[in-house]
Formats: structure tokens, sequence, C-alpha cells
């Protein structure tokens, strides 16, 4: 069994070798079709969190899956279906993928001294072997599967006011100017953003998720003085918390890197130097996005004990 630095290790060469081909790991351009969007669950019917996407994204893109369901080889035979033995020439069949389930432990620092409270925080990993829904046969799977018909024009419209009530939602203060500079001014707490004609649909919520993320961050206690949490790992935080915000609410984003050739090197050395690097951004973009859409989810009924 692999040990939680092999695992950090395997993950992280997967998304750099994604980003040194020029994709995004973390962006998948979808089709409106109900079956594809963010990497998720078969089971619960809920998306991948933390750095399960990115692998997941990386995995679809290589061998050619469309679909976004994903399920472990007893959750495919608890739906009724049998993952494929015999792999093909571009692995359709018995390649499962790993994904892990990754829980943050909080530990006093034993470098400092008895007086000091201070904390560092680990990630705990355990993992799971899943297999796209492309890898699976039997009766009905082509409901897991990318069919023909598109989602009509009408629910596209609705995915775009679902994000608009997300954003108003927050309360955030976004000022609209007649500038091109999108961003958040931690001094005066708002959000400065350029005019919607200046962007695509995509684009605009993409920018405007990213800088509620960066307007998340002392409502969420993320310290920017920290010495850990660089200008950097703030940005790759930002991007990835975007995208996640975006796979949530089915908006579909363009998978190139070309808006962020002056961070990519940087993110690239920091992954290669550090293989917590890139869990400790997905575990903060993972926290980022889930606070921003807790102003606008509808809270679940309790269930009455009787």
């Amino acid at each position: 069994m692999a040990t939680q630095q092999e695992l950090r290790e395997s993950i992280t060469n997967q998304i750099i070798q994604s980003l040194e081909k020029g994709v995004s790991p973390w962006k998948r351009p979808w089709s409106s079709d109900p079956c594809s969007g963010p990497p998720t669950n078969a089971v619960s019917g809920k998306p991948y969190t933390g750095v399960n996407p990115l692998v997941l994204n990386v995995v679809a893109e290589n061998r050619g899956y469309k679909s976004k369901f994903w399920a472990t080889y007893r959750q495919w035979e608890e739906l009724g279906f049998q993952v494929i033995k015999r792999p093909d020439e571009i692995g359709r069949g018995s390649w499962g993928t790993t994904v892990v389930y990754c829980k943050a432990i909080r530990k006093s620092d034993d470098r400092h001294d008895d007086n000091d409270d201070s904390e560092k925080t680990f990630f705990m990993l355990r993992s799971f072997v899943v297999f796209n829904s492309e890898q699976a046969t039997g009766d009905c799977i082509e409901k897991y599967r990318i069919g023909s018909s598109p989602v009509a024009a009408t629910e596209i419209d609705e995915r775009n006011d679902k994000a608009e009530r997300v954003v108003e939602a927050t309360g955030a203060d976004i000022r609209i100017t007649t500038g091109d500079r999108a961003c958040y001014s931690i001094t005066g707490d708002f959000i400065q953003m350029p005019e919607r004609e200046k962007f695509s649909t995509s684009d605009w919520y993409e920018a405007i998720f990213h800088e509620l993320t960066h307007w998340s961050e002392p409502r969420l206690n993320w310290d920017r003085k920290n010495p850990e949490n660089t200008y950097a790992l703030g940005e790759l935080i930002a991007e990835l918390s975007a995208c996640y915000l975006a796979g949530e609410l089915g908006l579909p984003l363009d998978n190139s890197l070309d808006n962020h050739a002056a961070y990519l090197k940087t993110w690239l050395d920091n992954m290669k130097a550090d293989s917590r690097f890139l869990f400790r951004a997905t575990a903060q973009a993972s926290k980022a996005s889930d606070f921003i859409l807790s102003f606008s989810r509808v809270a679940e009924p309790e269930e009455l004990l009787v």
C-alpha cells in the first residue's frame, strides 16, 4: 500500500505532467449534456472535491472519457453494472484511477516553545480506486453516459441565473468600473470588476468567482502575512475555487492556460519542490467555494425522529 508521501507525489506528478503539456487539469470544457460536467460520484450524485477533480480530469482527458460519472468497483456493482475487466488500447476497462479522501489534522508545532500555541495542518490521505461509467457495462448504463440530446437553452439560462444569485447572495461589495482590471481590495473590502460587456458569459463568472475567493480570505482566516501563504498559492487557490464554483453551477470553462502564464512556472516549481503545495491549495479552494455557495444554498429540512 502506498504511503502518504507516495500518494501525494503520485498525484502531484500527474498534475505537473498535465500543466507541462499546456492543459489545465482543473478546467475541462464540457457540453450541456446532463452527463457532462465536473467529476461526480455515480451513487451520491455529489461532485468530487479537493484534489480529486484535477486527477479525474487528467485521466478523462488522456483516455477520452466524456462522462462525468465515476464510482468504485463495488459501487458500480451495487448499481447493477459490471466494470469491464480487460482494458483496451486507451484504457477503457479495468485500469482504475486512484482518488483520495483528504482529512486536515491540526497539530501543535513542536519547533516552538511550550508557551507558543502555534499549530500546523497535516493532511491524512485514504485512497480509493474509481472507474468511469465508460469502463462499465450493463443494462441502462447509457443513463450515466453522454447522450445525443443537449440541454435546452432555457436550462442554460437557468444556470446563468443561478450563478447570478450565488454572486448576489454573498452581499459582497462589487464595484463596476470603466477600467480593465478585476481585483479585490483587502483594505477597502470591495471587489472591482470591469464592465460586463468586456467578458464572455463564462469569463465573467470565472473572473468574479476568482475575486470572491480573495474576498473570502479574511472571512476564512486565510492569513496573507503567513510566510507559507505566498502570492502564487493565493492565486492558485482562487483559480481552483473559481473552477469548482463554475463546475457546481454547470458553467463550462475554456481549459487553456493562456491567462495564467505569469503564475505557471511558479506553480510548477512549488509543486515539484513540495508535494503538499497542491493539497494545501485544493483544500483551501474547496473550503472557499463551499463558503461562497453557503450564502445561497437552501438548508435541507431536518429529519424527524419518531
